[in-house]
């Protein structure tokens, strides 16, 4: 039988392997969950089906013998009765072998299933408990594919070397026995001999091709991940032209894929043809010993046929059982890759005396912050104010001034290097990072909406919102009346990532979305960036009205949003520049008054511009 290696290529770890027995090791406990006895005890059934199978499978060409012996003795009316009736328990042994196996599969199933679930739950848990510095250096298309294929590998894993490899090796041991109990002990030697080659032979040239087959997935992963990226970034690419580029790099990647898939296929046929003369040599040699003892008078007919059968019935599924090694030696690999995803260090983590966050008035005070994503690169340099409950604050600078850092750390995205962070008096390290997050409420300045429809996207600041709530929650966004425009209303699909919203419709279902959660504190990163100035007035006055008696953090660029903020405060160079209300600001003529008169003379002249084209 010639054989084909499958399609999914698999990514070999380069760095930090696992050994194939910690691989197993780490599936084991969700093959015997101890909080499941239900499980356990389909596993203790599975395994005595599958004993009883395969005892069943070695008894079968004994009864085939006998009954090949009977029909040869010169048959009488009496005797008759014999071969047939052991024709007849033939026949029954093999349908009992069969519903025994069937019955181990039906066992074992809801265990193999469960176990996939669990673990592709465990590392989706993980994934969103990492920190924001992994997900910034992360590879959307490589991880997705290490999870896609790490839970392949184990229902393959499970599959056939639990219900193939080892009841094989069981087989081969009771066929062995069985030979050199009932024959010369040259035929169990034999045939002992000739499997042992066999798998000496298959493990050596696998080990040898796993290089070629290493640098075939690592190079199928990088393609995969430039094509994800270029589809994630479908907008950019058009807006430069760059689809020949994108080809490009895709075709260049392709082409290394090709060239590594071709050696892994050389070296597979060098790989099927020495399993075949392997497999061939062994068979002749016993074939012939039982013939020359037929002939011989020593063996009778059916025992050339009992050897016969035996060595057919192990040599199929040992024919099988290169392709399952190398199979099971990729499951394995993928299995590795994506445990090895649990093992990535969280970073973030809850301390084990972290209790939720008491929010009373929600006051929020940063105290002498340090921070920098890297040590060489100071971000924040000694930041000290506070937010009083129920007041306002705006945070206003240049580009790479720290404003968004500070909302990144108000999260515990990341921890501070040095100061701390406070709500109601309460270090955000010593609290939860749930009962911290459910407090806040953010709009940011990228809006990233799920592929799904609008109500999904609004109902995410609080799931299981009535509908009357989401509606409500979008009047005050501005964006009811635009969704009732639309012919599935707010069941319309908003596409990849937002993609088939404006960005101004985006920034309002962000907007509805955190009106809908009614966090006690909110948190405007550029709110109203995307928005025009017409629509940007009417949801200030939303905004205004949504965080009335809320603590307010304001995040902004546009210092026209921000000219009603209790406090205004000018970041520059990761340290406060200047303080104090806009009439204050203004009249200190300093950053803050320079960078309000560059604005106000920019919106001036933009005014003038369409002015003109509306009276030309």
């Amino acid at each position: 039988m010639r054989r084909r290696e499958p399609s999914t290529n698999i990514r070999t770890a380069q760095t930090g392997r696992r050994n194939d027995l910690n691989t197993i090791r780490t599936l084991l406990p969700y093959l015997w969950p101890k909080e499941s006895k239900d499980l356990r005890i389909r596993v203790s059934a599975a395994m005595v089906f599958l004993a009883l199978a395969k005892i069943i499978t070695v008894l079968v060409p004994i009864l085939y013998k006998q009954a090949v012996d009977a029909l040869t003795i010169t048959p009488t009316q009496a005797m008759i009765a014999v071969p047939v009736l052991l024709l007849l328990t033939y026949g029954g042994a093999r349908v009992l072998s069969g519903v025994f196996s069937e019955a181990r599969d039906i066992a074992f199933a809801r265990v193999g299933q469960r176990a996939i679930r669990s673990v592709g739950l465990r590392v989706f848990r993980h994934l969103h408990g990492l920190a924001l510095r992994f997900h910034l250096d992360r590879q959307t298309g490589g991880v997705s594919r290490a999870i896609e294929r790490g839970t392949k590998g184990i229902e393959f894993l499970l599959n056939f070397m639990l219900f193939n490899i080892l009841p094989t090796l069981l087989e081969i041991g009771m066929v062995t026995v069985v030979l050199w109990t009932l024959y010369d002990s040259r035929f169990a030697l034999v045939t002992f001999g000739t499997i042992a080659l066999y798998i000496a032979y298959t493990l050596t040239v696998t080990e040898w091709r796993t290089k070629y087959r290493r640098a075939m997935n690592e190079t199928d992963s990088e393609a995969s991940t430039k094509a994800i990226d270029s589809l994630l970034n479908f907008e950019t690419v058009k807006y430069f032209g760059n689809e020949t580029h994108e080809a490009a790099r895709y075709d260049k990647a392709l082409a290394r894929y090709e060239q590594a898939a071709v050696k892994s296929k050389v070296t597979l046929a060098l790989l099927n043809m020495g399993q075949g003369a392997i497999i061939a040599v062994g068979l002749t040699i016993v074939m012939v010993m039982a013939a020359q003892g037929v002939v011989d008078g020593t063996l009778t007919l059916g025992d050339f046929v009992l050897v016969n059968a035996y060595l057919v019935q192990l040599y199929l599924p040992l024919n099988f059982l290169g392709f399952v090694y190398r199979e099971i030696k990729q499951s394995l690999t993928d299995m590795e890759a994506m445990f090895r995803l649990l093992s990535e260090n969280a970073e973030i983590k809850d301390d084990d005396s972290a209790k939720p966050l008491v929010v009373a008035g929600g006051e929020i005070r940063f105290d002498n912050v340090l921070f920098a994503y890297d040590p060489s690169r100071p971000i924040l340099q000694g930041v000290d104010f506070a937010v009083p409950a129920g007041k306002s604050v705006a945070i206003v600078g240049p580009s790479g001034a720290g404003k968004s850092t500070i909302s990144r750390l108000l999260f515990r995205f990341y921890d501070v290097t040095g100061g701390g962070i406070s709500i109601d008096g309460q270090d955000i390290r010593a609290v939860t990072q749930d009962s911290l997050r459910a407090a806040i409420g953010i709009v940011p300045q990228d809006t990233v909406l799920f592929n799904d429809s609008i109500r999904y996207n609004i109902a995410y600041g609080r799931p299981g919102a009535s509908q009357d709530e989401i509606e409500q929650a979008a009047k005050l966004a501005r964006i009811h009346d635009f969704v009732h425009t639309l012919p599935d209303g707010y069941d319309t699909k908003v596409g990849e990532r937002g993609l088939k919203l404006s960005g101004g419709e985006k920034q309002r279902v962000a907007i509805a979305r955190t009106i809908l959660k009614s966090p006690a504190i909110l948190l405007f990163d550029e709110a109203t960036s995307a928005l025009d100035t017409h629509t940007e007035k009417e949801i200030q006055a939303s905004l205004r009205e949504v965080s009335k008696d809320r603590t307010t953090l304001v995040i902004a660029h546009r210092l026209s949003t921000v000219v009603d903020a209790d406090e205004i405060i000018v970041l520059d160079k990761g340290r406060i520049a200047e303080r104090g209300r806009h009439a204050e600001l203004i009249a200190q003529d300093g950053r803050y008054a320079d960078m309000w008169r560059k604005q106000q003379e920019a919106a001036l002249l933009q005014q003038r511009l369409e002015t003109e084209l509306v009276e030309a």
